[in-house]
């Protein structure tokens, strides 16, 4: 396909798997949730003999909306502007609601009009952004509140084995709890690597104060991400404010659109600002949010996606680092064929294959179906 030639999207399928957790009794927790499956919502955009590839989180209904309201937007758009058709698409949900189902329905179809761009013109899709880097450093994440100790420690110094210098670990479920387990966590992987914390928004803000000085003084934490509810945003600007120094506070993984982000910059109301390509309305929104980030000189981090958002943030000139998510990690890796693994503690887009260089398993990811049916 040659540059400027005409390529209308002549389809959109959507797909919806479902993948039961792997935690203890099927379960994982967090300081505020408990779930046992993990669903991520597929969308194939089709033109010229390609077809490009968009994911989120979230729940199946996801995979309604975008056949409801998006599909109609998408045919027939040129397939070579994907900026144009996420503008027609937020426009036409503004009664249907944009923030939360809507924006994540958005993101998914988005970064399959990107993925299917670069594949029309047979380039990895980060040679398509204004890419900053070539790399987006990592850390791994999942410590969740239920694993037993020798899990927890099994899984973050594992990450340190293999060269990821920063682990993160959920808090707060049971705060009496934490103590045991974030020394376990320090003494399994030494003094050296960093170790970030994420309480989900389980604490007030008092509490917040209290465990932000302990993390710091105690485990020589550096992260704190969502000490009260991203909603506070005067709670997370006191605990950035009146916190300890070298303990940075982050937000912004609920983030959907541009002003979600803007108020979170507002103050600011934190150290490290985070956004999730797959929720924040895909790589159109992300280009916007980062931004944002750009002018108010504040590090931009990846939250989860690690196959999209490896090549998504390297167009991010403010980035700090990528959250490699045990759960999004496992799914990823079932449904699809192309995925990378870290090396010297970052994911490097492929630039050996067009798009996102990604291929969907469909027989390995077809007993996890809830919505949809492939063409036949």
């Amino acid at each position: 396909m040659r540059v400027g030639g005409d390529a209308r999207v002549e389809d959109v399928g959507v797909h919806a798997f479902e993948v039961p957790t792997d935690g203890p009794d099927g379960l994982e927790e967090d300081g505020t949730l408990r779930w046992d499956s993990t669903t991520m919502i597929l969308v194939e955009a089709r033109a010229g003999g390609k077809a490009g590839i968009g994911y989120t989180y979230g729940d199946a209904s996801v995979a309604a909306f975008v056949r409801s309201k998006l599909a109609p937007v998408a045919r027939g758009a040129d397939a070579l502007a994907p900026a144009a058709v996420w503008e027609r698409m937020f426009a036409g949900i503004r009664n249907a609601g944009r923030p939360g189902v809507g924006a994540m329905a958005v993101s998914a179809v988005d970064i399959a009009l990107w993925d299917l761009k670069a594949r029309l013109l047979d380039v990895p899709l980060v040679t398509l952004l204004p890419a900053f880097h070539d790399r987006v450093p990592v850390y791994g994440s999942g410590g969740f509140t239920n694993y037993p100790l020798d899990r927890l420690t099994a899984q973050l110094g594992g990450w340190v084995g293999q060269g990821i210098p920063r682990v993160k670990l959920k808090i707060s479920r049971r705060p009496a709890e934490d103590p045991r387990r974030l020394t376990a966590v320090r003494d399994a992987i030494g003094p050296d690597p960093e170790v970030f914390t994420d309480a989900n928004g389980a604490l007030t803000r008092k509490q917040a104060l209290y465990w932000a000085r302990r993390l710091a003084e105690e485990w020589d934490v550096r992260w704190l991400e969502e000490p009260v509810s991203s909603d506070d945003t005067a709670g997370l600007r006191l605990v950035r404010d009146e916190g300890p120094g070298r303990l940075e506070v982050a937000a912004g993984e609920y983030g959907f659109v541009p002003k979600d982000f803007a108020d979170l910059l507002d103050g600011p109301a934190v150290d490290c600002l985070q956004a999730d390509v797959t929720r924040c309305g895909g790589v159109t929104g992300l280009l916007q949010i980062a931004g944002l980030s750009a002018a108010r000189q504040i590090d931009l981090s990846a939250h989860c996606a690690p196959a999209v958002s490896a090549h998504a943030f390297c167009g991010v000139k403010r980035l700090r680092h990528l959250e490699y998510f045990h759960d999004h990690v496992r799914v990823e890796h079932l449904v699809f064929d192309g995925n990378l693994s870290p090396a010297n503690g970052a994911l490097r887009p492929a630039t050996d294959r067009p798009g996102l260089g990604l291929e969907v398993r469909w027989a390995d990811a077809e007993p996890h179906r809830v919505y949809g049916a492939r063409a036949a």
